[in-house]
């Protein structure tokens, strides 16, 4: 088992997926409780599906979110979902393996904005764009630190 301040590793980092040219890419099951009445995934769970795929970018990409609230950024920061816009394409079923894709489109000031599929092998079931931004204790907009600007931006991007 690793510390937050220790890179990952070994089994923990197979769980958190893999940071791939264009962003992270991270595989999950889907089982009996993330389904309806009907073995289909209920609508609320693909948030779910989304969040952890850009929890684990944000982790392999070295942000981990126990350090925010340290104050080491000069001041205790969080993470906002300002807006989420969300295409659903086609249903996953109980025992599927999903896929979550997660790329930056942009990054301004406060704000990031990422684009996340979720794919059933070469099908598309999925769609969304998420604007997330950092806030300081006061509530107010952080910009990012300047070394996350590079970590979240596709290899290769400028």
């Amino acid at each position: 088992m690793t510390s937050h301040g220790e890179s990952e590793s070994g089994q923990a980092s197979m769980i958190a997926g893999e940071m791939t040219p264009l962003g992270h890419r991270l595989h999950a099951r889907v089982y009996y409780a993330d389904t309806d009445f009907s073995g289909v995934v209920y609508h609320a769970r693909y948030l779910e599906f989304l969040e952890r795929g850009r929890s684990d970018f944000l982790r392999l990409a070295g942000v981990h979110h126990n350090e925010l609230a340290d104050g080491r950024h000069g001041e205790k920061i969080v993470w906002v979902v300002r807006r989420m816009e969300i295409d659903f394409v086609a249903p996953a079923r109980i025992d599927d393996i999903l896929t979550i894709d997660t790329v930056t489109a942009e990054i301004s000031g406060a704000r990031i904005a990422m684009t996340q599929e979720i794919r059933r092998e070469a099908d598309v079931l999925i769609r969304a764009r998420v604007e997330a931004a950092i806030i300081g204790e006061s509530g107010r907009p952080r910009r990012f630190p300047r070394e996350w600007i590079a970590a979240f931006m596709p290899r290769g991007a400028t």
